[in-house]
């Protein structure tokens, strides 16, 4: 019998804004006894609730089983920034784009199948439409070297023949109000989700359909069994006959890919809604969404009253953490900066105060490989989702549910191919090599 104790649980620093701004939602029950599945799923974010839309789509009489450690949006689906983007989009990059225009063009084909997903699941399940909205996304520029980044990127899109407009920064004033930009890069395909009303509509839809949903029931151990495998904790148990990880980084609290999965840290923080007179000394348009041309700069949203109000939410401040933690010390250190970064964009603004701060997790391998795959028997994988959670958790998800149904397709073959995450250097020298490199990568973007 193959046994895995859960090492560490998910913590958290700082509210989930995205799911603050949203109205209340009655608690879910937490496991209290024991139970039983077809499969069970652990994490009931992007991967675990497609995960569990796609078993249902298969098999509609399928047993199905979602155990989350926290509340639904509490984790990491409330702390992103809501890009579900169609393109190419690898953060060890300098310009997004990936080493071969082979695999990219596979990528945005396999993102737009995970963007289409998304929208059935709108339309099925009557999430409202401005959590779900297709407004593409802009590689925003503020220097030289996000100008030359961006010049770069166009030429790559060139040669996949994918649309793309270069914004001047006239342009840039008109739609985000700010002198401070350069120059752009718009891409049309980016949906901008508000990714805690995405999720909470996608979990109350499943649940309409049958599938079971456990919140504040971090699994503490993993047992497999002559029957399957057997999950608990602190109150009860799940038998399944099959297992889904899809609790992303934290595969690694369970014994899985050890020393080969990166933890990093980003730190977002969330305007007050702004009043009238704001709004006026502002201008620009009601929403939009802002990717820095360098990946290690500031990303910025501004969103309206269908996402939760009129807001502006900016996300900088990376830094390495194996334990997958952060303090209320860093988010403080880290929300100084962010602070700085919003003034010298938004000089208008000043005095508009931050009214939701948080930190939330990424999970990235060296060579931007998930991990979707089967594991053990009967026990699969949607996790690594290298920052993109929103597509790659889609797709992993789906994929994870196709393999644990015997099911093979686009998704499966794209992933389960795919090298082990390469190993990382030993503990500390991990630590000190990746925060590093991430403080030189900041100075260099620190006009992004």
């Amino acid at each position: 019998m193959t046994t895995h104790q859960a090492a560490r649980l998910p913590v958290f620093t700082g509210p989930a804004g995205w799911r603050a701004i949203l109205p209340a939602t009655a608690p879910r029950a937490t496991l209290d006894g024991p139970a039983g599945c077809d499969i069970a799923i652990i994490g009931a974010g992007f991967a675990g609730l497609s995960a569990a839309r796609r078993l249902r789509q298969i098999d509609p009489q399928l047993e199905v089983v979602i155990l989350d450690a926290t509340r639904i949006a509490e984790g990491g689906t409330g702390r992103n920034s809501g890009f579900m983007i169609d393109l190419p989009h690898v953060l060890t990059s300098s310009d997004y784009a990936g080493s071969e225009d082979g695999q990219d063009r596979q990528t945005a084909r396999l993102n737009r199948q995970a963007i289409e997903f998304a929208a059935g699941a709108v339309q099925d399940y009557a999430i409202p439409p401005g959590y779900f909205r297709r407004d593409g996304k802009i590689n925003a520029a503020a220097s030289a070297n996000g100008m030359a980044a961006n010049a770069s990127y166009a030429a790559h899109l060139h040669r996949l023949d994918e649309a793309h407009e270069m914004l001047d920064a006239q342009a840039m004033r008109t739609i985000t109000g700010s002198d401070y930009y350069l120059g752009g890069l718009y891409t049309p395909g980016t949906v901008m989700l508000q990714p805690a009303g995405y999720v909470q509509g996608l979990a109350a839809g499943l649940e309409r359909a049958g599938v079971r949903i456990y919140e504040n029931a971090p699994v503490l151990k993993i047992e497999g069994n002559a029957q399957g495998w057997r999950l608990k904790t602190a109150q009860g148990s799940v038998q399944a006959q099959k297992l889904i990880l899809a609790n992303n980084g934290h595969l690694e609290s369970f014994g899985f890919k050890r020393g080969r999965l990166m933890h990093i840290m980003l730190n977002a923080c969330m305007t007050q809604e702004l009043p009238p007179e704001a709004l006026r000394a502002l201008g620009g348009q009601e929403c939009w969404g802002a990717t820095p041309a360098d990946p290690l700069g500031t990303t910025v949203r501004r969103i309206g009253p269908a996402q939760g109000g009129n807001r502006i939410i900016i996300r900088q401040g990376g830094y390495y953490r194996p334990e997958m933690q952060t303090s209320a010390a860093d988010l403080a250190r880290v929300t100084r900066n962010m602070r700085r970064k919003f003034d010298t964009r938004f000089p208008q603004l000043a005095g508009i105060r931050f009214e939701h701060c948080w930190s939330g997790h990424l999970c990235l391998s060296k060579n931007d490989v998930s991990v979707m795959r089967e594991l053990e028997p009967g026990l699969y994988a949607a996790c690594v989702q290298n920052g993109l959670g929103t597509v790659r958790g889609t797709l992993t998800g789906i994929g994870a549910a196709e393999l644990a149904c015997g099911q093979t397709s686009a998704v499966t073959g794209f992933f389960t191919v795919q090298a082990e995450p390469r190993r990382l250097p030993p503990h500390p020298l991990d630590s000190i090599g990746a925060n590093a490199y991430l403080r030189w990568k900041e100075w260099r973007s620190q006009l992004e």
